[in-house]
């Protein structure tokens, strides 16, 4: 690891370089249903970017005027797979997509939990699963004093610098 970034030795690139299979070869080894899949997965592209524009918008206008702290975009996206030898261009295609369209929804997630947490920081009547990182601080569900008493208190932990905030994680 140097500078963030991992460096194989010359020995395991080799390896690597060795293990890539040919575009050809991995088309031919490649189910039917996937090839037919595929331009469906991929007829999403132009949606997530449309989303990530969109949010990005969204929350340079309106985080601004809520007082709500600023989503680092960049920290929820990492594009790295596509450098792996091992990887034909089909592959490194493939790779790339997935990264940006996780990547979007990983961004989309806290822009929309920080709007959650400003407008309506209430916890569901029912269990749900994997809940965003702000759903611990909101409200029970029915706790109309609570709501009323801690709205004010709730939306102060979204501004800049508090440490309530969730960061997003640094790579390593």
């Amino acid at each position: 690891m140097y500078r963030g970034h991992v460096w194989f030795d010359d020995e395991v690139r080799r390896r690597h370089k060795q293990l890539k299979q040919s575009v050809p070869e991995f088309l031919h080894d490649g189910s039917l249903r996937n090839l037919l899949t595929t331009p469906i997965i991929y007829s999403l592209g132009i949606p997530f970017l449309l989303l990530d524009l969109w949010v990005s918008l969204y929350q340079a206008i309106c985080f601004p005027i809520y007082g709500i702290a600023h989503v680092p975009r960049r920290s929820y996206f990492a594009i790295d797979r596509h450098k792996l030898a091992y990887l034909n261009t089909i592959e490194r295609a493939h790779c790339l997509y997935c990264s940006y369209a996780t990547g979007v929804l990983g961004y989309v997630r806290e822009v929309s939990a920080r709007t959650e947490h400003y407008w309506c920081p209430i916890k569901h009547s029912r269990s749900i699963p994997a809940p965003h990182g702000h759903y611990q601080l909101f409200l029970d569900y029915g706790d109309a004093e609570g709501y009323r008493r801690d709205l004010s208190r709730l939306r102060k932990t979204l501004r800049p610098g508090h440490r309530s905030v969730p960061r997003a994680r640094r790579r390593a």
